[in-house]
């Protein structure tokens, strides 16, 4: 007896199986025959693991326009308009926000976040906040929170006391912007010093780093040497890292190689990296996304993160990681099938890898968090970034979507369209 049978889907990797759930865990993936409290038919659709974002700003989402619209479109100018929503926003708006927002990533799938909350605050009003969420989603989201000294952690006078702060309350991740600290020898200080916090604390890293368009800013290098020091192996992530678009190919040579000695895994966020990098540039103008393509080919884990929706960096969003991929896969001109699929492994089995997440997957065992797609296999996901037509989180169903076909009234032809196609099966 099952709680739960998902009936003849394809999974990722083109098998066709049912799949059983009971007790919030998968007990089989094979041809069922047995009884289930539901059946839930998947035939020709696609079945896979649920989506996870590894990069987010939960404290400021849903709050654009709020107190003005970031009017150069800028990385700075942003930053500069978040310490202006700080001193106005109140934990209610913050926690509305934060779930209406969860609310939007469990209809899409999206049940495993990382999110970075600000803790160049005395208050520390986005950390007890979204403590909180993480507490009233956990039935249905892994919530994963970073301590991250948005100001810098020795630009800002407090930023250093109040990120201990905050991981002596709970917050699960040690965070950082080197590149934002007033010079690029604080910048390597505050690595060292991040890095030997989460060492003692046997904590994960999650830096914003080099975020910028300058190819001087090379803090990536410090975390990975850091990384190597303090044996972090494997617990590592360089956020961003756009800067590498503009450096050397010897010196990335090397950088590569560290990077991948040292088990530093990558999160570009095409849709804010294309969005707010280049933006001094004439022409020819900078894409704005790092080295994707190379980080893989060096065994690098890259995973594709959201970062923002709707706030003072992004005006845009929709708690949908397919375009996230989408976008990453154009602009990181990964078009062959084998990149294609990558670009849909990158949303979700390499965000979970860079997140920890070890009952993760669609396997006996793991936890039972699937999502049904109007989709034949990941390429035709990642082109149509289909409805998503059942969304199952820990054994449980969260979310139904009728099946959405277009109806045509045109003489000789079909009476319906569903822009399927299976050229990449």
């Amino acid at each position: 007896m099952f709680d739960l049978i998902v009936k003849g889907g394809t999974l990722p990797d083109g098998r066709v199986a049912d799949i059983g759930i009971a007790g919030g865990k998968i007990t089989a993936i094979d041809k069922i025959e047995a009884e289930a409290g539901e059946v839930i038919d998947a035939s020709g659709d696609l079945v896979s693991p649920p989506f996870v974002d590894p990069h987010f700003h939960m404290d400021a989402t849903l709050s654009y326009g709020t107190p003005r619209i970031n009017a150069s479109g800028t990385l700075l100018e942003g930053i500069g308009l978040w310490g202006e929503l700080k001193q106005v926003m109140t934990p209610d708006e913050v926690r509305d926000r934060a779930l209406a927002y969860c609310d939007w990533a469990v209809s899409m799938g999206l049940l495993a976040i990382r999110s970075h909350v600000d803790t160049c605050d005395d208050t520390l009003t986005g950390v007890e906040v979204l403590l909180d969420v993480k507490k009233q989603v956990a039935d249905y989201i892994d919530l994963q929170l970073v301590a991250f000294p948005q100001d810098g952690l020795f630009r800002d006078p407090t930023a250093l006391q109040n990120t201990v702060r905050a991981l002596d309350m709970g917050v699960d991740v040690v965070g950082g912007i080197p590149h934002f600290e007033r010079t690029m020898a604080d910048g390597a200080a505050s690595v060292t010093a991040l890095c030997k916090m989460a060492a003692k604390r046997g904590l994960m890293v999650d830096m914003h780093c080099d975020e910028t368009d300058d190819p001087m800013s090379r803090h990536i290098e410090t975390l990975a040497y850091e990384t190597q020091r303090l044996g972090l192996q494997g617990r590592v992530a360089g956020s961003h890292l756009t800067s590498m678009h503009s450096m050397d190919n010897y010196y990335v040579s090397k950088l590569l190689s560290l990077m991948a000695e040292a088990q530093v895994a990558a999160i570009p966020n095409p849709l804010i990296n294309i969005m707010l990098q280049g933006r001094h540039d004439t022409f020819p103008k900078r894409r704005g996304l790092t080295r994707v393509k190379e980080m893989l080919a060096m065994g690098i884990t890259v995973g594709w993160g959201q970062d923002c929706v709707m706030d003072p960096w992004y005006s845009l969003g929709t708690a949908d990681m397919l375009d996230v991929a989408f976008m990453g896969l154009h602009v990181a001109q990964m078009s062959s099938p084998d990149e294609m699929r990558q670009c849909f492994e990158m949303v979700t089995h390499s965000n979970a890898q860079i997140m920890g997440l070890d009952d993760y997957g669609l396997h006996v065992g793991a936890k039972a968090s699937l999502v049904v797609l109007d989709a034949g296999n990941p390429i035709e996901a990642v082109r149509l970034r289909p409805d998503r037509l059942c969304v199952i989180a820990k054994g449980k169903v969260v979310s139904r979507k009728q099946r959405n076909n277009a109806r045509l009234s045109v003489d000789g032809r079909p009476d319906h369209v569903r822009r399927r196609h299976a050229a990449h099966s």
